[in-house]
């Protein structure tokens, strides 16, 4: 196995940044215990690619650990002739990483990092360094090799040249990546190892608004985070008439004109809120503030754009700009999302995780429960339904997921409003398809099978016809009709306003007599499954039963091994009363239906989950102090535990995930973030390619 993986850039500007992220998310998914190492740091030792590192992940060591020495300090024992030195502290610093990791992702060194000017020899030394450091931690090499502004054949040569360069120099290739490749990719060379090309991607290539605005030390006029975080593709100068600007606009485009052309202000900003063209933001120079009244009418557009503000000329603003770089960092989660779809979509990661020959942790941790989620979903991709589409967390997870491949998406509401608030929101929504139940050719159709449904309730034609124009009524029929795999919606609606349409069209399996949830607890060190919290009030024996065998089968379907515990609030035979007999009869009930399943009950919390407890309470028993799947006996219990457990530990609460149903549908709390969205959909994916 391979302890350690050297990411190695082949000059300035290659992209390794997103090799290195998708390095690192792919381990994460494998080894619950993960170490990122830079042997050099530029300036104060201030790396915006490893602090996103050491924060996004939950490595073995901390920033100030997770690297060998700064510039400052390289260059001081390089200037002294004392290069073995060098290597030697870097070493010892990268063994501390190591000893306590399962597996580390080393981000080679960039000696231009501070953008000063290479010379010839340069790249060579660096390369060296770079190998000699690798061979020194025993890691395997992935060279990473840039393909912006190469033919095809001149970045097959630049890979051969890269493969060999570090063959040479005694290093172990097991892969080489062309990045930001934008005139088709190489030929495979006659490599003896694997060559993936990943395409130059926009939306990590190009720089964000606040990015410009920090490099042109801008004054922000207006704008909140989401839009300093809109990509910026293109500069365009305003100089002209109005509607020669206008025909130069492009989507993605940052404007950049004198503070005083209110004309082009206006006209910019009302092309961008009508949709005519997408901005990223405007730019204001020669330190003229716009005028007051120019700004209200701006504002009552309600555009989304950032308005800069800088002191120097459009054209010392636009040559300054042209210059500046996109990095990965914490401030650019949008971007984060685009480099790893890009790298997942065109590098074989089951190929490459095969060649690093990691072997995956028997513990499973929140991480790599959430990461096992999304590859479970890209791997057979499904089509789902979000009836939510106007609400920007459900825009800002429909972008994640689009990037990441997880599923396709359609969302529900007028597709010009959906777009509107896409285009405030500033995310990137057009692979999804926008449908408005009112003006849907389906509606009919819906409203027929619906009438059906309910005919013996008395539900007429007429009166269908209004029910599914409700978005949660259409994307249950949508779901019900195979138009659909799945749906996910409670974002903006009541548990009872996403469910009850599932109830009333869907139905449950014919085994089940109850349909049911469960919230997946992702805890510090593990994962456990908590049924019911969200659905049943006060299920009965035969029901609890039911619920627990749904919650065994939801908890293996999602790689949890099931041992389910039936709390109460006696162990065994300690207590009595009719709650504790009703958990009694429906372990019994358990039992009896499934014999080779391990179940425990009546126990309580403590003796379930705490194996010095269950030693004491239960000793001997197969569940107690192990317990992944926790049934508890009514809602009031399950509901209170679950959110009082998610706020005192630190759990993140995913769900309510609805079983019991015959095709997958799932409730969103009403606080949901984007993450909790994600995590949702890619749920239901799982639950609806299982299906």
């Amino acid at each position: 196995m391979a302890r350690s993986v050297y990411v190695a850039g082949l000059g300035p500007g290659v992209g390794k940044g997103t090799v290195a992220l998708g390095l690192v998310e792919l381990l994460s998914r494998q080894v619950a215990r993960i170490g990122v190492f830079r042997p050099l740091v530029s300036g104060d030792g201030d790396d915006s690619l490893l602090t996103l590192l050491t924060k996004r992940y939950p490595v073995v060591a901390p920033y100030a650990e997770s690297y060998g020495v700064t510039m400052a300090e390289a260059s001081a024992l390089v200037a002294d002739g004392k290069w073995e030195e060098l290597i030697s502290r870097i070493v010892e610093r990268y063994r501390e990483v190591e000893r306590h990791a399962a597996s580390v992702v080393v981000i080679g060194s960039d000696f231009a990092a501070a953008g000063g000017a290479r010379d010839r020899d340069e790249i060579p030394r660096e390369l060296a360094f770079n190998a000699r450091l690798a061979t020194e931690f025993g890691s395997v090499v992935v060279p990473v090799v840039s393909g912006e502004g190469r033919s095809a054949e001149s970045l097959t040569s630049a890979v051969r040249s890269a493969y060999h360069a570090l063959a040479d120099l005694d290093a172990t290739v097991v892969a080489v990546i062309a990045n930001r490749v934008s005139e088709g990719p190489p030929a495979d060379g006659g490599l003896p190892v694997p060559m993936w090309s990943i395409p130059s991607v926009a939306a990590v290539a190009a720089p964000t608004v606040a990015e410009v605005a920090a490099a042109l030390d801008a004054t922000v006029v207006s704008g909140g985070d989401g839009a300093l975080d809109r990509d910026v593709l293109d500069y365009v100068v305003g100089a002209a008439h109005v509607p020669t600007v206008l025909d130069h606009l492009t989507d993605g485009a940052l404007m950049i004109t004198p503070g005083d052309r209110a004309d082009l202000l206006l006209a910019a900003s009302a092309a961008h809120a009508a949709g005519n063209v997408t901005l990223s933001g405007l730019v204001l120079t020669l330190g003229e503030p716009p005028d007051p009244r120019v700004v209200r009418v701006i504002e009552k557009l309600n555009t989304g754009l950032a308005m800069l503000l800088v002191d120097a000329d459009s054209y010392h603003t636009i040559a300054a700009a042209s210059h500046i770089q996109a990095r990965l960092g914490t401030a650019t989660p949008r971007k984060i999302d685009a480099a790893l779809g890009a790298f997942e979509e065109h590098v074989d990661t089951a190929e490459l995780t095969r060649l690093l020959d990691v072997a995956r942790s028997s513990r499973v941790t929140p991480l790599m429960f959430e990461n096992d989620l999304i590859d479970r979903a890209r791997a057979e991709r499904r089509h789902l339904v979000l009836p939510e589409g106007t609400d920007e967390r459900i825009l800002r997870a429909t972008e994640t997921l689009l990037r990441r491949g997880v599923a396709d998406l359609t969302l529900l509401g007028d597709p010009a409003e959906i777009a509107r608030r896409a285009r405030e929101v500033g995310v990137e929504i057009g692979a999804a398809r926008l449908i408005d139940p009112a003006a849907s050719e389906w509606r009919d159709r819906f409203a027929e099978r619906y009438a059906e449904l309910r005919r013996k309730r008395g539900v007429s034609l007429d009166l269908a016809y209004d029910v599914v124009r409700d978005v949660n009524y259409f994307g249950t029929l949508m779901v019900a009709e195979g138009l659909a795999d799945g749906m996910v919606s409670g974002a903006n609606h009541t548990t009872a306003a996403t469910i009850r349409p599932a109830f009333e069209i869907i139905k449950t399996v014919p085994e089940v007599s109850v349909a049911s949830s469960v919230f997946f607890m992702l805890l510090a060190d593990r994962v456990l499954v908590y049924g019911d919290c969200a659905v049943n009030p006060d299920p009965d024996a035969a029901q609890l039963a039911d619920i627990a065998l749904s919650s065994a089968r939801t908890a293996a379907a999602f790689g949890i091994e099931p041992r389910v515990a039936m709390l109460s609030y006696s162990t065994g035979s300690s207590g009595a009363g009719a709650d504790v007999e009703k958990v009694a009869a429906a372990t019994a009930l358990v039992r009896e239906r499934h014999p080779d399943l391990p179940v425990e009950g009546p126990i309580q919390y403590d003796a379930a989950v705490d194996p010095a407890v269950a030693a004491t309470k239960l000793p001997g028993s197969a569940v107690a102090g192990q317990a992944t799947v926790l049934i508890f006996p009514d809602l009031n219990t399950g509901n209170n535990t679950y959110k009082a457990v998610q706020r005192s530990a630190n759990a993140v609460a995913v769900g309510p995930v609805m079983q019991g149903l015959r095709r997958p549908v799932n409730d969103l709390s009403r606080g949901a973030t984007v993450k909790d969205i994600v995590n949702t959909v890619a749920i239901t994916a799982i639950q609806a390619a299982a299906r």
